[in-house]
This record gives C-alpha cells, structure tokens and sequence, in this order.
C-alpha cells in the first residue's frame, strides 16, 4: 500500500515537471515573438512615417503648382464662380427689382444727343466674355447693355443681338460662325461688334505657368491672327455689306502677374498685331481699350480682378460709341 502512495507520488511529480516544462518553453518562445512583432510594428510605423512625409511634401509641391495653375484657369469657364444666376420673369420684373444705384450705373454712356445716319440699325456682338458681360455686377449685359440703354434714352431704334460666351478663343468663335442662328442674324447685321483674343493668350499662359516665355507666346500668335483672319473673312462672306468692329482687349494678368512686364508687352504686341489685320480689310475696323485700364484712379474690374465691372464696360461703351461710324455724338 506504501508503495502504491510513493509511486502515485512519483507518477504526480513527474507529470508536473513535464507541465512546467512545456508551460515555460512556450513562454520564453512567446516572449520573442512578441518582441519581433513590437520591432515589425516600429519599422512598419517607422516606414509610414516617412512615406507620410514625403506624400505631404509632394502634396505641398503639387498644391504650390495646382495654385499657379488654378490663378489662369479659363476665366470664361471657371473664374467667375462667385457670380450669381439671377433669375427673373421678363424684363418689366427684372427692372422693377434694380435699385436706383444700379439705374443709375447703366445709364447712358454720353453726355448729348446720338444721332443716326439711317432710320434703323441692326447689330450684331459675338466674341467671349466681354461680350457676354462676365463681370457686370448689374447683371445689364456689360458694354451691350450699357450701349442698348444709352439707345433707348435717346430714342433711336437700334436693336443689338448679343452672342458673346464666356472662354471663347478665336478657334471656337470660328466655329460658333457656322451656328445658324448667328449666322442668320449677321446676315441681317449692319454692324457686327466682336471682342476676342484674350482667352487665346490665356491658354499659353494656362500650358506654360512653370515656365512662360516669350517665344511661346510669338508662336501661339501665327496662329491666332490666322484664325482672326478666317473669322474677319467668315464675316464678310455671311454679310459682305456689313461693317465691322473689332474691340482691342486689355491686360487681363495685371492683377496677378503684375512683376511679369513682359505680359504688358505682348498684350500691346497682340493687339497691334491684330490692329494690322483689320487694316487688310475695307470694312473693318480696329477700336482699342487697352489704355481704359491702365493706372486708373477708380476701379474698373469686377472681384475676380480678371473682367471688367460696370464702371470698366461704360468706358468701353463709350469708347465705342466714339468709334462707330454708324452714329455721331451732339452737345446737348
């Protein structure tokens, strides 16, 4: 019976041993691993760390380039975001919400009486956006606008067709020729008003904004006089009995490129270029606006520092006024 007491003993304290000692391999086997997981998880952290760094860097040197690139996008298309779309039921209702101050600010552009040399005048403005009026906190039209009101107020019969459209180079104005619509109202035209260039010179500024220079513009110039010509040409052979009137522009990255002199330079180069186009053609010709912008004591563009606001499009109004054969200017 002693015996059978001493080897149950015996048996008991050899099955402990054997726990304990599968018990503390295991451990001393899971400690490791659990150090080399704690290392791995470092080294991963480590490694995100850095790959989260350099991603912030290049982040921060994308944005820098996004935010060049985001000063020249097409402003015809996306600059003006902050403008609002006004929505009105006819013309009588659009007038009767207009305060006095904005009466006030599309009244007629001339101190006298406009006379005209015919009984009626039809007339036609196509172009980009300062046609369109982008810009023109009245929401009148700009420099159309402006126009249609001084001719109402002196009672002339003169109707004005207004086709501008926001970002149009001259190679989709030549396009938007074909339109029936503008066609047939230019068949009817004596007089045909058109502003176009700027958004040319736009986008070799948009392409190149990391590293403008000048010969790229001299290239992108061939071009845009040619296309300038075929519009001219597109013109005369819808209505060859009409006249035409093509608006200088003026320098539109003053505001933001103000350091860069050269862009005054090739605007000035541009429009004289274009200027000498009009010259090959007996019924066209050239009214500049470029000097209405410069070193002006009041301010003349809108809050996107790119279009003109009101006061900018009545002193083009009244440039063209001054400019347009078709009807003469009397003191009171």
């Amino acid at each position: 019976m002693v015996k059978q007491k001493i080897l149950i003993l015996i048996v008991s304290l050899l099955v402990v041993s054997f726990s304990l000692y599968f018990f503390l391999s295991d451990s001393n086997q899971t400690k490791p691993a659990s150090v080399e997981t704690k290392i791995m998880n470092e080294e991963t952290d480590s490694n995100e760390n850095t790959e989260q760094s350099l991603a912030e860097e290049n982040q921060n040197s994308k944005e820098t380039e996004r935010e060049k690139e985001a000063v020249v996008e097409d402003v015809s298309v996306e600059m003006a975001k902050d403008e609002e779309k006004e929505k009105v039921d006819g013309e009588s209702d659009k007038e009767d919400t207009k305060t006095e101050g904005i009466r006030e600010k599309v009244k007629g552009v001339v101190e006298g009486v406009i006379k005209l040399f015919e009984k009626d005048l039809n007339v036609v403005a196509i172009g980009d956006s300062l046609t369109q009026g982008v810009g023109d906190e009245t929401k009148n039209g700009g420099y159309v606008g402006i126009l249609t009101n001084t001719f109402k107020e002196n009672n002339l019969d003169i109707s004005i067709e207004n086709y501008g459209k926001r970002g149009n180079r001259t190679d989709q104005l030549l396009k938007r020729l074909e339109k029936k619509e503008i066609e047939a109202s230019i068949q009817q035209a004596d007089v045909v008003l058109i502003t176009i260039g700027a958004n040319d010179i736009m986008k070799v500024v948009k392409n190149n904004i990391m590293n403008l220079q000048v010969d790229q513009f001299d290239q992108a110039k061939t071009g845009y006089l040619e296309r300038l010509t075929a519009i001219l040409d597109k013109v005369n052979e819808i209505n060859p009995d009409t006249k035409i009137y093509l608006i200088g522009f003026y320098n539109p990255f003053e505001h933001y490129f103000g350091d860069i002199k050269e862009l005054q330079m090739i605007v000035n180069d541009w429009n004289a270029s274009s200027e000498a186009v009009t010259e090959q053609f007996e019924n066209v010709n050239y009214i500049p606006t470029s000097d209405l912008f410069s070193d002006s004591d009041i301010e003349l563009l809108s809050k996107d520092q790119f279009h003109p606001n009101t006061s900018g499009y009545k002193l083009m109004a009244k440039r063209i006024l001054e400019n347009i054969d078709e009807v003469t200017v009397e003191p009171n």
